[in-house]
């Protein structure tokens, strides 16, 4: 149930941001080891975006947010942001300064997570996968 919202410019083709999802995807799946990662692009015009109070396409630093359960290995932290880092500058490095793209990283545990009308903390195959994960 990882979430990711990456915040982009607009004008990257059609395939560039299917081959950016599926590799993002990709990433996180392999940190968490379980699929059912959700990918959302939000694209903004470079005038809508700033870099310290200065607009324009030079101000363009893509940023993504990932929400998701803890995850406490340092390293499949650091390999995960890495391959989303490089997805992002493939399909983005012409529109972007993808040199200075953010990668932020928001683990909750599993009783500050609802779904299908509970909490995750109550479904023990997912307290069990965490465990395993995480051990």
């Amino acid at each position: 149930m990882p979430i990711l919202m990456i915040d982009v410019p607009v004008g990257a083709r059609a395939e560039a941001k299917q081959q950016l999802m599926r590799q993002v995807s990709e990433a996180v799946e392999e940190a968490y080891q379980f699929r059912d990662v959700r990918v959302w692009l939000r694209e903004y015009l470079p005038e809508n975006v700033a870099q310290d109070g200065v607009s324009g396409p030079a101000a363009v630093r893509p940023v993504c947010s990932l929400e998701a359960p803890e995850l406490t290995s340092l390293e499949a932290r650091r390999t995960m942001a890495a391959k989303i880092q490089t997805a992002i500058a493939e399909a983005y490095a012409e529109l972007a300064d993808t040199g200075e793209t953010l990668v932020m990283m928001n683990h909750y545990p599993l009783e500050m997570a609802g779904f299908a009308g509970r909490l995750q903390s109550d479904d023990p195959d997912i307290v069990d996968a965490l465990k395993q994960l995480n051990s």
